[in-house]
């Protein structure tokens, strides 16, 4: 990762390396485990709890022959990748990583770990003892309700039980995942059938998960450590056509120039077919099952440019002096293909002078799960080669904190222009989630091109503000608030799901736009419908005049003096009626002039013919009929939106104020107040987890319908008798009988007779309450 800073005088590059710092790069090992570049192992506590762990461990060993204190730091090393460099809440959080195994696998109690490290930590490890029960609780209902395929009422109700625990302290559940992912690194050890019911649990249970809290990266690389052991076969073969896809071989000009970079040469193609074939074959052996999972790439070797370079030359040194299988080799190409894509990006932002100046630009890059990729060529019935973002690079613009979050949208549409003239862009993969949010409030640029190597590449835009929205979502928030550190790129470049948000892009974002869905799409289009106009870094408003040819064409207004920036950067300000003002007095004024035709208006408005072209866009159309690269994007209402817009547009046409129009902000909006940040935060999470809940007990009583179980699914069949709400305003989170009231909320907070609101609705006492609704009384 790099972060580049042009200056209104010159361009300068500051090369920053996330994590680790550079005064941190001497070797630090501990108990044989490497934790450079982690500076939270340098803290008095973490170093206590390790102690702790050593004589608490003392005698016991892993199935790999390590000492168990080697898994227990492994865990915290993992977390430490995942949390602030500093600060109670992350201390603690790798503290009670270390001690996650201490009082289920040892002589310690509890009280004895409360005594040496608080409450704090106590209460995690807690969590994490209550949470493994999971596991038991799921496999013993495969081993006694094989034929019934539901949840017993005593563990279906344990399982609530956990999940709004997890509520609570979201940090139980991510600790639990660090465990997991460093058991599924080794699980080589285990005989085969038994390493395949643990990765089949992994894959349907804790990557679930991981993606219900926005885990990406993490969830990534259990994602394809499941794959590697339960389609090993598919694994070596999609790792084989994706370093096909992208070794140097493939790219034109030099076919040596990568391998020389990073010391992969390509395979003599007159040993590949056979030395594939042998990979193939995959049985008990200890040493196949290894190999594979040392092609996957640990999640923080992507997220840091210095360890991924040390990755790649400890590679090629393990590929030059062993007989490794190609799978290895594949691998490393396809890493190597990053740095290939990054350092063109990097060369070309450098000498570019073309976006805002003083903005910071931070570049990163993903690959993606090669079970994430076989699971959309099987959805969308594709080939490998139509996974656009097989690979990514996202690129981050500072904003000051948000005091420059205009200038930085504009530069977000100049860097989206230097990408398209360096890579020729895919036709009908350009998303504007900029101008048109998701649901969740995601929003960024996603474009997808043709790479360096003539290979698909999709490309991310955004900035710090809206990637912050989107990492900070669920999961996040618990481990930054403390400190205030912003999230670093832990996690991925696609739309976390607030809603369900990428180890980068997400498969949410498949439908890529064909020419009769879009002319479909834009045919409803309104006159004084407002759009967006983009020439380089230039953001203008503009309405629609005339819809001609079915959509195909459009003739629009711009105001060359109304920049659009600040209208685009915050949809859900509350100074959106407003900004809607100035689009309807624009849609008035060419009205009155009665301007009808392509040049027509004055000094500051002109009216422009645009055409849907095949890239999905509708492109400025000059008196010569020739395309441009200027392009229009339709702001996609919302209903409310459209109300409201609609609204605006009436009063200005009949000389009413405004004013009139009110703001109505959506109760997924981000409030202001931090303790309604915070409650906001626990709906989501809570209304998550109840949704995962539910897939966990109808989609499998976990019988993995998905992955080949044999189980019958019954959804529904138990019936827990009770709701859960979340209650304002303390945010307190309650269990209520099935069938329980608004009234009986209320009564339960001992505000009774009070006014009552149910998801920011006034609703009567007699409404009866469901999973997850958001109970307001008033006081």
């Amino acid at each position: 990762m790099f972060a580049l800073v042009l200056d209104e005088r010159k361009i300068a590059t500051k090369l920053h390396i996330i994590q680790p710092s550079q005064a941190q790069q001497c070797s630090f090992i501990l108990e044989g485990v490497d934790v450079t570049g982690y500076p939270i192992f340098s803290d008095p506590k973490v170093q206590k709890s390790i102690a702790f762990a050593k004589k608490a461990h003392c005698g016991q060993f892993r199935k790999t022959g390590d000492p168990y204190l080697t898994h227990c730091i492994h865990t915290g090393r993992i977390l430490a990748m995942l949390v602030p460099s500093s600060g109670k809440r992350a201390v603690d959080t790798v503290v009670a990583g270390v001690l996650h195994d201490v009082i289920d696998d040892t002589c310690e109690s509890l009280h004895k770990i409360e005594e040496e490290f608080g409450d704090d930590v106590a209460k995690l490890v807690a969590g994490v003892s209550r949470l493994s029960y999971i596991n038991q609780l799921l496999r013993r209902h495969r081993r006694i309700n094989v034929n019934l395929g539901t949840l017993g009422p005593e563990e279906a109700n344990n399982l609530r039980v956990m999940l709004l625990g997890m509520v609570d302290d979201p940090r139980v559940v991510l600790i639990k995942l660090a465990d997991r992912l460093h058991n599924m690194r080794t699980i080589f050890v285990l005989p085969l059938p038994k390493a395949q019911a643990v990765a089949e649990e992994t894959l349907v249970i804790w990557c679930s998960l991981a993606s219900r809290l926005g885990l990406w990266a993490l969830k990534a690389e259990l994602e394809d450590l499941c794959f590697a052991v339960l389609q090993p076969q598919m694994f070596q073969k999609m790792r084989a056509d994706l370093a096909s896809m992208w070794s140097p071989s493939s790219r034109a000009g030099n076919p040596r120039r990568l391998s020389a970079r990073v010391g992969l040469s390509p395979m003599d193609e007159r040993n590949s077919t056979s030395e594939y074939e042998r990979s193939l074959a995959i049985d008990e052996d200890i040493t196949s099952m290894k190999d594979l999972l040392e092609a996957v790439v640990p999640f923080d070797i992507l997220l840091d440019r210095r360890k991924r370079t040390k990755f790649l030359s400890s590679l090629t040194s393990t590929l030059e002096t062993n007989m490794k299988p190609k799978v290895l080799h594949d691998a490393g190409i396809a890493l190597a293909s990053l740095v290939v894509c990054e350092e063109a990006l990097e060369r070309e932002l450098i000498i570019s002078n073309s976006y805002v100046p003083g903005m910071e630009v931070t570049l990163s890059s993903r690959l993606k799960s090669l079970y994430s990729i076989f699971s959309k060529m099987k959805r969308k019935d594709v080939s490998i080669n139509k996974v656009y973002d097989a690979r990514a690079l996202r690129v981050v613009v500072g904003d000051k904190n948000g005091t420059l979050h205009g200038p930085a949208v504009q530069c977000c549409y100049s860097l989206l222009n230097i990408v398209h003239k360096l890579w020729t862009p895919i036709d009908g993969e350009f998303d504007d989630y900029i101008v048109n949010p998701k649901p969740s409030g995601y929003q960024s640029l996603h474009t997808a091109v043709q790479g360096p190597d003539s290979s698909p590449l999709e490309v991310q835009i955004r900035t710090l503000r809206m990637h912050e929205y989107a990492e900070h979502g669920l999961a996040a928030h618990w481990l930054y608030k403390e400190t205030g550190n912003k999230l670093s790129s832990i996690s991925s470049m696609d739309d976390s799901e607030i809603e369900a948000s990428t180890y980068f892009s997400k498969d949410m974002d498949d439908q890529s736009p064909n020419v009769d869905g879009l002319f479909q799409k834009y045919s409803s289009l309104k006159v004084g419908h407002p759009v967006l106009r983009v020439e380089g870094s230039q953001l203008l408003a503009a309405v629609i005049i005339r819809v001609d040819n079915g959509g195909r064409e459009l003739l629009v207004a711009v105001s060359f003096g109304l920049a659009a920036s600040e209208a685009v950067a915050d949809r859900r300000s509350s100074f959106q009626i407003k900004r809607w003002e100035a689009y309807a007095r624009l849609y008035k004024q060419v009205s009155d002039e009665w301007w009808c035709e392509p040049g027509h208006g004055d000094w500051c408005t002109c009216l422009e013919k645009y055409t849907l072209c095949r890239d999905g866009m509708y492109h400025k159309q000059d008196q010569f009929e020739r395309l441009l690269p200027t392009f229009i994007q339709v702001f996609n209402l919302t209903e409310q939106e459209e109300t409201e817009y609609w609204a605006v547009v009436s009063a200005v046409f009949d000389g009413r104020q405004v004013d009139s129009v009110t703001y109505r902000p959506s109760f997924v909006s981000i409030n202001s107040t931090s303790l309604e940040t915070s409650i906001n935060n626990k709906v989501r999470l809570l209304r998550t987890m109840l949704q995962w809940e539910e897939q966990l007990r109808s989609e499998a009583s976990l019988g993995q319908p998905k992955h080949g179980g044999n189980f019958h699914v019954s959804p529904g069949s138990v019936v827990l008798g009770e709701v859960v709400i979340v209650c304002w305003p303390r945010g307190e989170i309650m269990r209520l009988n099935t069938g329980s009231t608004a009234a009986d909320a209320a009564r339960k907070v001992g505000f009774e007779g009070k006014l009552i609101l149910v998801n920011g609705h006034l609703v009567l006492p007699c409404t009866e309450l469901k999973d997850g609704d958001v109970v307001e009384v008033r006081i």
